[in-house]
């Protein structure tokens, strides 16, 4: 399928948009562009963009008072139908075009109750333990790996398949015809993302069959958070148009591998890499402040499960032995290795890769925990013991249990047990990680509580 006609389509450039100082500032800028709305945009509990569209000559109210929003209305946010009303108060610095949508510009924004930032807004949660970096003078930098399947219905069966009815291959990861046939959607993408200062730097075609990655370059870590919604706002619409669904979910076929959002993690002082140590003893360039936040992810591994792999779907990804293909590409295994993809952090020289999270987490509140937990290591000066890098997948539980490799939660609900019971990472996140936990609770009795096809098929004139 061709790319849909839009002469708005930006050409690849990648463009920086000004900062703004005032909204004035603004509206001229946007308002020479041909720009008129704002979506006044922010995030539920899920991570799922929300948004209204204000007349671009009422931005200041969306920068003083905020768009107005039924809290109760929204999943996770604490707020009754008696209550107060939910208000998304922009940041300035954060307004930028929506270039698949000509006439329109996103601005991040954080909810406000009574005047005030309410606790279970989880950019504010997000803002809260970055700040605890903050006064010690460092700033997380974080950038995110998004993989996504693009997926259409099947016209007879309606059953979903890959886009491209071609892309078929048993090992499909890198392939050029699979990455090809798919460039206009991808090219599209890339370009809307470049246009608002996102870098692309490379787009591949990944292990299963309709499933991609776009990499672009990290940042500081609540910005992490907004390119991150930015992209999904952008990879969803952009598929709409051709006739696409763009799935984040983190295991949509059972015979394939899944789609993961891994992190990878430094910390700087403004001068430098503070992760980053080139006499490391131990060769993974790694510095004893490193050591000391991964060792901290790996004690409360379990707990960050909960969050960075919120979804009932999220352990069909996360699943102990092989895959078709080689390898699920997924975490297991409470470890840590060099350029180890089956450890649950891969140390790519001077930094960590935390290979937990999936496609179906709140970016804000995984960001929240990530910190808590390593904090907590760093204040506790927490040893990871030593690097793991041997193929895990292949190791047998004897071995596992001889090196003390701890397993991950291997379904939602023990997840939400470590989360419950974890008080550096539940208390971290306050309210919001309260809130959170009843929501999924109640997702794990649906859940339990649903007659799936596989049950029918086993048991229904079994007995």
């Amino acid at each position: 399928m061709q790319t849909p006609s839009d002469s708005a389509v930006p050409n690849g450039t990648l463009v920086q948009i000004p900062r703004f100082e005032t909204a004035d500032e603004a509206k001229a800028w946007f308002g020479a562009r041909g720009i008129a709305y704002v979506l006044a945009q922010f995030v539920d509990i899920h991570g799922v963009a929300k948004a209204k569209a204000v007349p671009v000559a009422h931005l200041e109210s969306v920068l003083t008072a905020g768009a107005g929003f039924a809290g109760f209305a929204l999943w996770g946010m604490g707020l009754e139908p008696h209550g107060p009303d939910f208000m998304a108060v922009g940041d300035l610095k954060t307004m930028v075009p929506v270039p698949w949508q000509p006439g329109l510009a996103r601005i991040v924004c954080e909810g406000h109750v009574n005047g005030e930032p309410w606790h279970c807004d989880t950019r504010v949660t997000a803002r809260k333990q970055l700040d605890r970096l903050a006064a010690k003078g460092w700033t997380l930098y974080t950038g995110l790996e998004p993989e996504f399947s693009l997926l259409k219905r099947n016209s007879v069966s309606g059953k979903l398949e890959a886009c491209d009815p071609t892309d078929t291959l048993p090992k499909p990861c890198y392939d050029y015809k699979g990455l090809s046939r798919t460039r206009g959607f991808l090219e599209k993408l890339s370009n809307c993302l470049r246009a608002v200062g996102m870098d692309v730097y490379q787009i591949d075609h990944e292990d299963a069959n309709g499933q991609f990655e776009i990499n672009y370059t990290y940042t500081d870590a609540l910005t992490s958070c907004d390119h991150y919604v930015f992209f999904k706002m952008a990879a969803s619409e952009i598929a709409h148009e051709f006739g696409y669904i763009c799935s984040f979910m983190p295991k949509p076929f059972a015979n394939l591998p899944g789609n993961g959002m891994h992190m990878h993690l430094s910390i700087g002082d403004g001068k430098r890499n503070l992760f980053q140590d080139k006499n490391d003893p131990r060769g993974l360039e790694l510095s004893e402040l490193a050591y000391h936040f991964l060792g901290g992810l790996l004690a409360h591994a379990p707990a960050l499960a909960a969050i960075c792999t919120p979804t009932v779907n999220s352990y069909k990804r996360l699943v102990v032995g092989r895959s078709l293909t080689g390898a699920t590409w997924a975490p297991a295994y409470i470890s840590y290795g060099d350029n180890n993809r089956s450890s649950m952090i891969r140390i790519p020289k001077g930094r960590l890769e935390l290979r937990l999270p999936d496609g179906s987490c709140n970016p804000y509140l995984a960001t929240a925990a990530v910190v808590a937990a390593g904090l907590d290591g760093v204040e506790r000066k927490l040893d990871p013991g030593a690097p793991r890098n041997v193929n895990l997948y292949q190791w047998t539980e004897a071995q596992l249990k001889e090196a003390g490799i701890g397993l991950l939660p291997q379904n939602l609900n023990a997840a939400l047990d470590a989360f419950e019971g974890d008080e550096v990472i539940r208390g971290a996140l306050g309210p919001v990680g309260e809130e959170f936990l009843k929501l999924k609770r109640m997702e794990w009795i649906e859940y339990m509580r649903h007659v799936s096809d596989w049950e029918i098929k086993s048991y229904l004139e079994f007995f």
